[in-house]
């Protein structure tokens, strides 16, 4: 078994306005990072509308292809952005996460990482949002257990924003745990711990700001793992986000590189215990290029060791 690495060239292709932290040398500097390092590599296709349509309304895709611009960049609010090669690029990270569960669930490789942007953790049902078009995350939950017939999966979220798309989208499903712990107050202004979903399946954990790496492993000890092993899901999802790294430019947590490794030891040692060490991690936020290219080497580094 070992740990596959899932992207592809069109992600770069979604070129965002000048000064957009969002930027093309994101995904750059951690594919840099990870270069050279004995993973399977793997190459993303473009998902299948059908499979969007297990997250989101036909007038959702309709809306985001109409809204891709042939030249130039078309904004679709504040944060959002499409350039020409946006839709591509979207739809290569959707296909990501879709082969990346294929490939664990199919005993191809233990577990997978998708470096990948667009992210997606906060795009709705039927609104792009917070640098995001398809919700990659809910996505890949929505195709373990519905095409894959899982009855139990989890997403866990440590990207420093809530991440609001994903709730919205598996809010109704009592299948699915979705866990996120978030800097608050901070954009989007969601995550509160009273948002728990239809089935009290959802579990928000808002850490507040200037707190470091140890009031997150408290808080994790004290309520994520606990809830993650009474779960007992059969593969955890990761929204890899690392924007809660103390050098970040977006948001005021102080974690370190070695936070993020640890907490990812911690999320593979439960996928052991309870998932067959199934993991799919995917690339949502991080904005110092250094500490994004460093966290998510530590994090795929993780993986690996776990899919040794």
């Amino acid at each position: 078994m070992t740990t596959a690495l899932i992207t592809h060239a069109d992600c770069l292709d979604h070129v965002t306005p000048d000064g957009h932290p969002e930027q093309v040398a994101r995904l750059e500097h951690v594919l840099h990072a990870l270069a050279g390092m004995p993973l399977q590599r793997e190459t993303a296709p473009m998902v299948e509308d059908g499979d969007l349509l297990r997250i989101h309304p036909q007038a959702h895709l309709d809306q985001i292809r109409k809204a891709a611009p042939d030249a130039g960049h078309h904004q679709l609010d504040a944060d959002t952005w499409m350039s020409p090669g946006s839709l591509t690029a979207a739809y290569r990270a959707a296909g990501a996460v879709v082969r990346a569960v294929d490939m664990v669930l199919g005993g191809d490789v233990q577990n997978a990482f998708c470096a990948i942007r667009p992210p997606g953790h906060h795009a709705e049902k039927q609104t792009p949002m917070g640098f995001c078009l398809f919700g990659n995350a809910a996505l890949a939950a929505k195709i373990a257990l519905d095409k894959h017939g899982l009855s139990r999966v989890a997403v866990v979220d440590f990207d420093v924003h809530h991440g609001n798309g994903t709730q919205d989208l598996l809010w109704d499903d009592a299948r699915a745990l979705v866990i996120t712990s978030q800097q608050m107050p901070l954009w989007p202004g969601t995550g509160a711990a009273s948002e728990r979903g239809k089935h009290g399946q959802i579990v928000n954990v808002p850490l507040p700001p200037e707190s470091d790496g140890a009031h997150m492993r408290a808080a994790y000890e004290a309520h994520v793992f606990p809830r993650l092993r009474e779960f007992a899901p059969e593969l955890i999802i990761i929204s890899a986000g690392f924007d809660a790294h103390q050098d970040d430019p977006l948001a005021q947590l102080n974690w370190s590189t070695e936070d993020f490794r640890r907490l990812t030891q911690d999320l593979c040692k439960i996928a052991d215990e309870c998932a067959q060490g199934r993991v799919v991690s995917t690339l949502e936020g991080g904005y110092d290029l250094q500490a994004l290219a460093a966290s998510a080497k530590a994090h795929v580094e993780v993986l690996m060791e776990a899919g040794a």
